[in-house]
């Protein structure tokens, strides 16, 4: 069973760093896009970054304070986040197109389960 799992969340004072990591694992042929989503209470899941073998793409509101990474020999995306905003308090969600064992020549979307991260003094 292919899954992807984050972890590194938690809470920080605005100004201050967290760095989240997103594992992917399974039956696991190849990842394309990886990225990273977030949902603040009440409202939509927005993108926060992107990455593939060759860009990365940023939401404005991230840009210059985040920075999406990825390892692929661990089949692992990272998310440096700097500067952080009382607004950035969301449930962070990583992303991944991947062609499995069991979906054939074209990817499928995974998401992970998430992780809270609160901005807060």
């Amino acid at each position: 069973q292919v899954q992807l799992v984050e972890s590194g969340g938690g809470q920080v004072q605005p100004g201050g760093s967290l760095r989240l990591s997103c594992a992917a694992s399974g039956s696991i042929v190849y990842i394309d896009r990886m990225g990273w989503y977030r949902q603040a209470p009440g409202k939509q899941r927005d993108l926060v970054a992107t990455i593939t073998s060759g860009s990365t793409n940023y939401a404005d509101s991230v840009r210059g304070r985040f920075t999406i990474s990825r390892d692929n020999a661990k089949n692992t995306v990272y998310l440096q986040m700097n500067s952080l905003k009382p607004e950035d308090t969301a449930v962070y969600y990583c992303n991944a197109d991947m062609v499995t064992t069991q979906s054939g020549l074209l990817p499928n979307t995974y998401w992970g389960q998430g992780t809270q991260v609160t901005v807060s003094s």
